[in-house]
C-alpha cells in the first residue's frame, strides 16, 4: 500500500513537471524574437498636429491574430482591425512622445498598411505618407504576414509646431539586435536624423544650446569616471607629483591636448578608415604602459607635461569615438556640445584627483614609503595595460595595411604638418614657462639678483 502511494505521488509529480515544462515551452515560443530588425520613422510637427510615420517589421508581432487563408497567406482586405491592434500594442504603447516635457496623449491611427519589404517609399516623408494613405495591397497576393512590413501613420494633437519635442522609444522587444532610424522634420528647418539602439532613453529632437550643453557635460563627466583606461592614465600621470602646482600644469596640458584632437575629429579632420579606431585604442594602452614605466625609472614635471600633452592628443581621438554616435544629439550646437563635453571631462578629472591624491598620500604615509609605493602602483598598472595593449594589437593586426595611394599620403602630410605646429607651440610654451620666473625675479630683485642666484623652477614639486 505504501509502495502504491509512493508510485502515485511520483506519477503526479512527473505529470505536474511535464505540464510546467510544456507551458514554459509554449510561453517561450509564443513570441520568437527575431535576431535582427530595423525600424524607420518620420516625426513632423505642423500647426496643431504632430505626425509620426513609422515602418516596422511584422515578424515580431507574434501575439497579433492576423487573418489568413490557405497555408497562412495574409488576407489583406480583412486585416485592418488586426493592423490597428498591432499598431496599438507594438508602437503606440512602446513609444512616448513629449511636447515641452509633457507626454502627449495617445494618438489617432490615421492609416495602417501592409507593405512589401521591397518598397522604397520611406526614403522621403512625402513618398512614405502618400504610400501609407494609398490603396492597400491586393488580396490575391500570396503573402506570409511575418515576412511583410507594417506602415502606420499616427497623429498627435499638439499646442504648437514650434514646441520642444522629444521621444522615448522602448522597442527592444522587436529584435535581439534592433536599430531604428528617426528623422525629425521641424517647420522651416533641415531634416535631423538619429540612429538609435534598442533602449536609447529620452531623445530631444531639436535641443537648445542649454539642453545640448547639459547633456554633453554629463556625458564627459561620466566618461571619465567609467573609463578604466583613462583613469589608469590619470593615476600614472599624477602619482609621482601630488602637489598643487605640478598637478595644475600636468592636467592642463592633458586637457588642452585632448580638446584639440577631439575638436579636430568632430569637424572631420581625422581618418575614417576602419583601422584608425583599433590603432588609437592600442596607442592609448601604450601611453599607459609608457607612463607607468617612466614612474618606475623616475621622471620630472618638466618632461612630464610635454609627454602628457602628446599623449592627450591620442586620448582625444579616443574620446571622439565615444562622441561619434552622440554628435547626432547636439542639434545645431556642435561647438557648444564640444566645449561642454571637455568641461565635463575636466570636472571628472578634478573629482578623481580630489579622491586620488589624498588616498595616495595615506597609502604612502601609512602602508609603504613613497618611492616604493610609486613603483608598486606603477608596476601593477603596467601589468594591466600591457595585456590591454597586446589584445588591442591583435585586433589591429586583423586589418590590412593602408594602401600607399595619393589620398593616404596627403593625409600623412596633413598629420605631419599639424604635428609640427603643435610641437612648435609646445616649444614656445616651454620657453615662456621657463622665462616667467626669471622675469618675476628681475622685477623684484633687479638684474644683479637675477645673475647672483638661479631662478626658481616653475615646475618645482
Amino acid at each position: 500500500m505504501a509502495i502504491d502511494c509512493v508510485v502515485t505521488i511520483a506519477r503526479r509529480c512527473f505529470t505536474i513537471a511535464a505540464l510546467l515544462w510544456c507551458s514554459m515551452t509554449i510561453v517561450a515560443h509564443a513570441h520568437d524574437i527575431p535576431a535582427q530588425a530595423r525600424i524607420h520613422a518620420f516625426v513632423k510637427p505642423e500647426n496643431n498636429t504632430l505626425e509620426l510615420l513609422i515602418r516596422a517589421p511584422m515578424q515580431a508581432m507574434q501575439e497579433i491574430e492576423f487573418p489568413t487563408r490557405g497555408p497562412g497567406y495574409l488576407e489583406v482586405s480583412r486585416a485592418d482591425e488586426a493592423l490597428r491592434g498591432a499598431a496599438k500594442v507594438w508602437l503606440i504603447d512602446l513609444i512616448d512622445v513629449y511636447e515641452n516635457g509633457m507626454r502627449l496623449p495617445a494618438p489617432e491611427i490615421a492609416a495602417a498598411r501592409v507593405t512589401l519589404p521591397s518598397d522604397k517609399s520611406f526614403e522621403t516623408f512625402e513618398a512614405a505618407r502618400a504610400h501609407v494613405n494609398g490603396p492597400r495591397l491586393a488580396d490575391d497576393l500570396d503573402l506570409y504576414w511575418a515576412q511583410q512590413l507594417l506602415d502606420v501613420l499616427l497623429v498627435y494633437p499638439i499646442r504648437s509646431d514650434r514646441s520642444d519635442f522629444a521621444i522615448r522609444p522602448r522597442l527592444e522587444a522587436f529584435a535581439t539586435n534592433l536599430s531604428s532610424v528617426w528623422r525629425f522634420l521641424p517647420p522651416g528647418g533641415a531634416v535631423r536624423a538619429f540612429e538609435l539602439g534598442p533602449e536609447p532613453g529620452l531623445i530631444l529632437l531639436d535641443p537648445g544650446p542649454g539642453q545640448a550643453a547639459a547633456s554633453f557635460l554629463a556625458l564627459g563627466f561620466w566618461h571619465i569616471l567609467e573609463g578604466t583606461d583613462h583613469l589608469l592614465f590619470l593615476l600614472c600621470l599624477v602619482v609621482p607629483f601630488r602637489r598643487l602646482k605640478p598637478l595644475i600644469v600636468l592636467v592642463t596640458a592633458f586637457t588642452v591636448a585632448h580638446s584639440i584632437s577631439l575638436t579636430a575629429a568632430a569637424f572631420g579632420f581625422a581618418p575614417e578608415a576602419l583601422w584608425f579606431t583599433p590603432l588609437i585604442e592600442t596607442l592609448i594602452a601604450a601611453t599607459i604602459v609608457y607612463m607607468a614605466l617612466e614612474n618606475i625609472v623616475g621622471s620630472n614635471v618638466h618632461r612630464r607635461w610635454m609627454i602628457a600633452f602628446a599623449f592627450g592628443i591620442v586620448h582625444g581621438f579616443g574620446f571622439s569615438f565615444l562622441l561619434r554616435e552622440s554628435f547626432q544629439f547636439a542639434g545645431d550646437h556642435l561647438l557648444v556640445s564640444l566645449v561642454a563635453f571637455n568641461l565635463g571631462v575636466e570636472i571628472g578629472q578634478v573629482a578623481v584627483l580630489i579622491v586620488l591624491v589624498p588616498a595616495l598620500g595615506l597609502l604612502f604615509r601609512h602602508v609603504t614609503g613613497e618611492r616604493l609605493g610609486i613603483v608598486i602602483v606603477s608596476a601593477l598598472v603596467t601589468h594591466t595595460a600591457w595585456h590591454w595593449m597586446m589584445e588591442r594589437w591583435d585586433d589591429l593586426s586583423q586589418f590590412p595595411l593602408p594602401s600607399l595611394d595619393a589620398a593616404f599620403l596627403a593625409g600623412v602630410t596633413r598629420a605631419l604638418f599639424a604635428a609640427s605646429l603643435l610641437a612648435a607651440a609646445v616649444f614656445v610654451v616651454d620657453r615662456l614657462l621657463k622665462l616667467g620666473p626669471r622675469l618675476a625675479r628681475y622685477r623684484s630683485e633687479g638684474a644683479a639678483g637675477l645673475l647672483a642666484a638661479p631662478s626658481p623652477d616653475v615646475f618645482s614639486r
